[in-house]
Parts: structure tokens; C-alpha cells; sequence
């Protein structure tokens, strides 16, 4: 019978709360401007803390009431400040709250609010926008669609220390790209904003501070201006120097060092630096500690991986800082059994959370061993490295398979882990695994690594040309992804090294003529590049250049007749020449060229080039077509005697280039013996 009972009772209770929600929005449609007030009153003493109240009030129609009252000059400033409160409440409320405060048009109500000039008012909208903007789910273009607000909010800043808080943190969440970035610069936010710095207030400091890491990211214009502000006589790297001293609490530490990462990244202060190398590299190692917070583990991490991405000597400093590689190790183990953790909310948290701390650790390592050979092998030997490498790479969090991977990538570029750890823990499995079915993004690094891991020194290269991979990689140069094109025939070029004539044939069949020649024709000059270093690959050995010239001859010939006579680098011409001078050394394969009188004429025209290495290639190329040991070299000789090309040898002999006039005075040499 209980059973029966209790859905009435449900219902009687859920009829209650929208009764009494109902009660709150009828009072505000009351003549009495004074009752409508005490409404108002009444209502944000009610949605404090209680969601389910909030989320009534909204679908009875609460908030295209409350801002009606709040644009009313009619309502008193006490009135209109009390409405933006309790929209302000609302909007601390579920992400679909606030996606209904946006849909009634709160932001441009709100905005046109800061035009009054009653202190309290302007306050309680500028707390509300905040709210608002941090939530993830509110477009930010929205405070950049009106021209005016802008400079109007820089105006505002000096209004007291509550406005100056609110609007950092709105620019600070609402700069998101380049052109915002712009906009800030050009209403004058760095001048306006640097004098915070030194608020007497922490919140105003902070939020300063987080508005500078944001500009400054990735923008050489914004960093360089940065590093001559003056804040009260002192230039603003010194000020985030102070900032980042052990006795300032994390979070200001942390936000100062990310200043100084971005400043440095962007080129306006020498990774050599001291406020670097002394202060910013040590506090972000000290903040992978583990009795820092996991977020501020996380976020230490990845900002000291983007600091020394680029730079040798800051991964070998930081490599030796208070033993970071063994340090980093915990990250994996997080949270363990014994953890210190006695908050139970904190746990849970941290427990959801826990891959973060995998990705973080990986984008370190991929940082940290991205060029010296010492430091990959510390990292490889650090307890289980591979093995977390490998699970990684096939765990539910796309980030943490795409950091697992980058690390990966970085230590596929040691010749001794190739040889050793990687072919140890057969890595090239889940590798493979991963480029079945993976986004743009992991694709591009997974593609890049087996580049690496396709070398003719590497252990791995047999199992994976046994895997079918040929097919894998012909379908990636068809991507409409240049990243993808140049990892797909690189990875080929790789495997084409030294190879089987068997294999040879296998990546000629599955490519396709076509295909191969419209890459030859690629917009993208890296991918022509390794296209025509694929190509001189596959023509290397006299069986295998013969075999291929016999069955694709007039199609190579006419693509490398192409390259020569187009608008091209001094580096795709090198490498085409090349290709020639390998099919010169073939032996059924030298009648394409000795046939071509105007291909002849183009070799000799190179060989007066201005570019040494053009003049090299090419006399590599005559040298092969007259070399004496070889069926029809007598009547080669003759032909190109004929065309002036014993003339241009002797000429070449005059060169400054040792190697040049070495190569021409044995070609020379086959018309003496």
C-alpha cells in the first residue's frame, strides 16, 4: 500500500515548492513599487544555496521580470541593484541556468547597466557578467559584439576595488584568441591593469595577474611591451619575480610563472635569463611536488613542459632539479592507497581527475626528452616508463592517448631506445592499434613516431612491414591533412630505404602511379619533398631502377622534366636532379634519358648553375650515363662530347668546391681510360 501512497505524495510536495516559487514571481508584478522591492529581498534570501528553487523561478518566468525592473528608470537604484543580484545568484546556479539568463538576453541588459553611475549598482552587474562569463557554457564573443564596452569597462577599473576584480576577471576569461588578445592591447589594458599589481587587495592582484598570462600567451607584441612596463618603479618581470616567492600563496605563484613562461616563449625575455633559469624553472619544478594540489600538479607540469619545449639547455637544467624525472613517477600512482587525503569530497575529486595528472606527466617527458640522448635514457629507466607508455596509449582519455603518444614520439628519436626499450616492449603493436581508428590530432604524432620507428636501424621495422602497414600509410597520403600526407609518404620514404625489391613493388602497387604523381604535384613543398625522396628511394639498386623505370619510365620522366622547368626551391630541384642521377645508373634505364635531348640540355644547364649543389647532383648524374665499365658508355661519350658537355666538365674542374672539381675530374677520367 506504501507503494501507492507515496507518488500523490510526490506530487502534493512538488506542487508545493512551484506554489511558493509562484508566490515569489507574482510579487513582482505588484503596483506597490515597495512590496515588488521586498519581493526581490524576499527571493534572494530564498535561492541561496538551493538549485531546485533556482531552477523554478527561472522556468516560471523570473528572469525577463527581474531584468524588465532592473532597465526601468523608474525603479529605484535599490530596486534595480537587488534584481541584479538575484540574477547573479541564479547564475551560480547549473550551467543551464545560465544558459537561460543568456537566452534572455542578461548580457546586454547587464551591459547597458554600467552606463548608470551609482557605484552599488554598476557593482552588483559587473558581479553578475562575472558569473555569467566564467561559466563555460556563455559565448564570450558577447562582450566584444558592442565596440563600446570595452574601453567603457577600462573606465570603470578605477572605480573601486570590487570593479577592479570583476573586470579582470571577465577579461581574463573572455580573452580566448589573437584578436581578443588585440582588442584588450589596443583599449589600452596593459597600462590600465599593470597598477593592480600592487592593489592592497589579494583579489585584485590575482585577477591582474591571471588578465597578464592570458595576453601575453603566444603574443610577441603584447610579451615585448610587458617586459619595459614600470609598477611603481619596478619592471613587471621583477614584480612576477616577487610574486613567485615560496611565501605567496600557490595559486599567485603558479599565475606568475605562467607570465614568465609566456613572455620568454614569445621571445621577449632569453631563456637564459635569470628570472628564468633561477626563478621560474625551479618554482614550476617545486610546484610537481606531491603536497601540492593535484590541479596545481597538473598545471606545473604542463607550463614547465611549454617553457623548455624548445630549448635544450632548460631540459637538461630542469632534468637535474630536485630529481623531477623520479618525481614525476607519481604522477602515475595518484591517488594511492595510503593517500593523505582525509577529505572525502577531495578524493572523489582527485580520483575523477587522476588521468589529468597522466597527461601532464607525459607532456613533461615528451618536453624534457625531446633532445638529449641522457635524459630520454633516464626517463626510459625510471620505474615502468614503458609499460605506462603502452597503456597510455589505449586508455578511454583521447588527452592522455595523445600525450602518451608525444612522449612516445619524443623518445622514438633515440637511435639506442629504438634498438633497445621500444623493441623490448614491442611498442609498434598498440602504435598500430592507435592509427586504426584515432582523430586528426593523434594520428598526426602516432604517424610521426612510426616515421621513426620505420628507420632501416630499428628492430621494429620487420614486424611492422609484416603487419600490412604499406596499406595504412598509402591511405594517409590521400588525407586532406598536409601533416598527414607528409607523416604518410615519410613513413614510406622510411621503409622504402634499403628495402626488398619485394616491398618496393608492394608500395608502387598499393600508392598507385596516380596518386604518387599527384603528390609530386602537392601544394604542400614538404610533402613533395619526401614524394621525391620516396621516389629516389625506390630508384636505388640497378635491378630495382631498371624494373621500375621499365613500367613507370615515361611517367617519372615527364614528372622530373615538370619539377625542373617549374618555380621551385633549390632543395626540390637538388633532390630531382638526384632521382636522375640515380636512373643514369641503372642499365636499360639510362635510354630514357640519352634519348631526351632536352632533359640532357637541362642537366647541363644545371651544371653552370650558381648553386653548388645543384652543379654537384647534376655532374653525379653525367658521370653515371659515361662511366666506362657499362654496355653503349663509348657511344654515351660520344653524344654528350657532341652537346658540350667535356667543355662544362673542364670548367667544373676551375671550381672552389673541392668536391665539385673532384667529381668532375673523374667523370673527365672515363675519357682517358
Amino acid at each position: 500500500m506504501a507503494c501507492l501512497l507515496e507518488a500523490p505524495l510526490r506530487i502534493s510536495v512538488l506542487s508545493e515548492v512551484t506554489a511558493t516559487s509562484r508566490h515569489y514571481v507574482d510579487r513582482l508584478f505588484d503596483p506597490d513599487p515597495q512590496k515588488v522591492l521586498q519581493g526581490v529581498i524576499d527571493m534572494k534570501n530564498a535561492v541561496i544555496g538551493n538549485n531546485k528553487q533556482k531552477a523554478n523561478l527561472i522556468v516560471l518566468g523570473a528572469v525577463p521580470r527581474l531584468l524588465y525592473l532592473l532597465q526601468q528608470s523608474s525603479s529605484s537604484l535599490q530596486l534595480r541593484a537587488e534584481c541584479a543580484v538575484v540574477l547573479g545568484s541564479l547564475a551560480m546556479g547549473t550551467e543551464n541556468n545560465i544558459k537561460s539568463l543568456v537566452d534572455c538576453h542578461i548580457i546586454p541588459t547587464l551591459l547597458q547597466g554600467l552606463l548608470c553611475p551609482d557605484l552599488v549598482f554598476t557593482e552588483a552587474c559587473l558581479r553578475c557578467l562575472r558569473t555569467v562569463f566564467i561559466s563555460p557554457v556563455t559565448p564570450v564573443q558577447l562582450l566584444y559584439t558592442d565596440p563600446t564596452v570595452i574601453p567603457h569597462l577600462m573606465s570603470l577599473l578605477s572605480n573601486s576595488q570590487r570593479t577592479q576584480e570583476y573586470i579582470t576577471q571577465i577579461f581574463s576569461h573572455c580573452c580566448k584568441t589573437p584578436e581578443h588578445q588585440t582588442v584588450l592591447f589596443n583599449h589600452g589594458a596593459i597600462q590600465n591593469i599593470a597598477p593592480l599589481l600592487i592593489s592592497s587587495s589579494y583579489k585584485v592582484r590575482m585577477q591582474a595577474l591571471k588578465c597578464f598570462s592570458v595576453l601575453a600567451y603566444e603574443n610577441t607584441l603584447v610579451s615585448m611591451t610587458l617586459v619595459n612596463v614600470l609598477v611603481d618603479g619596478e619592471q613587471l618581470p621583477q614584480v612576477f619575480v616577487r610574486m613567485m616567492q615560496r611565501d605567496q600563496p600557490v595559486e599567485m605563484q603558479l599565475t606568475a610563472a605562467k607570465c614568465l613562461t609566456y613572455m620568454c616563449r614569445a621571445g621577449a625575455i632569453r631563456t637564459d635569463d635569470g628570472c628564468i633559469v633561477l626563478k621560474t624553472l625551479p618554482c614550476l619544478v617545486r610546484m610537481c611536488s606531491k603536497e601540492h594540489l593535484l590541479e596545481e600538479r597538473v598545471e606545473g607540469a604542463e607550463t614547465l613542459a611549454y617553457l623548455m619545449e624548445p630549448d635544450v639547455e632548460l631540459q637538461r637544467i630542469a632534468s637535474t632539479t630536485d630529481h623531477l624525472v623520479a618525481m614525476l613517477a607519481d604522477y602515475f600512482k595518484y591517488p594511492s592507497s595510503v593517500s593523505a587525503i582525509t577529505d572525502i569530497k577531495r578524493l572523489d575529486h582527485d580520483l575523477k581527475h587522476a588521468h589529468e595528472l597522466r597527461q601532464a606527466a607525459f607532456k613533461l617527458y615528451a618536453s624534457l626528452g625531446s633532445n638529449d640522448e641522457d635524459i630520454r635514457k633516464k626517463i626510459t629507466e625510471t620505474e615502468n616508463m614503458m609499460d605506462r607508455i603502452v597503456s597510455g596509449l589505449s586508455e578511454s582519455s583521447i588527452k592522455v592517448r595523445l600525450a602518451a603518444v608525444r612522449c612516445l614520439h619524443s623518445l622514438s628519436r633515440s637511435v639506442q631506445q629504438l634498438r633497445t626499450s621500444f623493441h623490448d616492449h614491442a611498442v609498434w603493436k598498440p602504435l598500430m592499434k592507435l592509427l586504426q581508428n584515432a582523430p586528426d590530432e593523434v594520428l598526426v604524432m602516432a604517424s610521426s613516431t612510426l616515421c621513426n620507428l620505420l628507420l632501416e636501424f630499428s628492430p621494429s621495422k620487420e614486424p611492422i612491414l609484416e603487419s600490412g602497414v604499406i596499406e595504412l600509410l598509402c591511405s594517409l597520403t590521400q588525407s586532406d591533412s598536409p601533416a598527414l600526407r607528409v607523416n604518410g609518404i615519410w613513413a614510406l620514404m622510411n621503409m622504402a630505404f634499403q628495402a626488398d625489391q619485394k616491398v618496393k613493388v608492394e608500395i608502387v602497387r598499393c600508392l598507385g602511379t596516380e596518386q604518387l604523381f599527384r603528390l609530386l604535384s602537392d601544394p604542400d613543398a614538404n610533402v613533395l619533398m619526401k614524394t621525391l625522396g620516396l621516389l629516389r628511394n625506390l630508384l636505388s639498386t640497378r635491378p630495382h631502377i631498371d624494373q621500375i623505370m621499365s613500367s613507370h619510365g615515361k611517367q617519372i620522366m615527364q614528372a622530373v622534366t615538370l619539377i625542373l622547368e617549374a618555380e621551385h626551391s633549390a632543395e626540390v630541384k637538388e633532390q630531382t636532379l638526384c632521382i636522375l642521377a640515380n636512373i643514369a645508373d641503372g642499365n636499360t634505364a639510362k635510354e630514357p634519358i640519352m634519348t631526351n635531348d632536352d632533359m640532357l640540355q637541362k642537366v647541363k644547364y644545371y651544371m653552370g648553375h650558381s648553386n653548388v649543389k645543384l652543379q654537384l647532383a647534376a655532374t653525379f648524374c653525367i658521370s653515371n650515363l659515361i662511366w666506362n665499365e657499362e654496355d653503349g658508355s663509348q657511344d654515351r661519350q660520344d653524344k654528350l662530347r657532341e652537346m658540350g658537355f667535356v667543355d662544362a666538365l673542364h670548367k667544373l674542374t676551375q671550381s672552389t668546391d673541392p668536391n665539385l672539381s673532384d667529381r668532375a675530374k673523374t667523370a673527365l677520367q672515363q675519357y682517358l681510360a
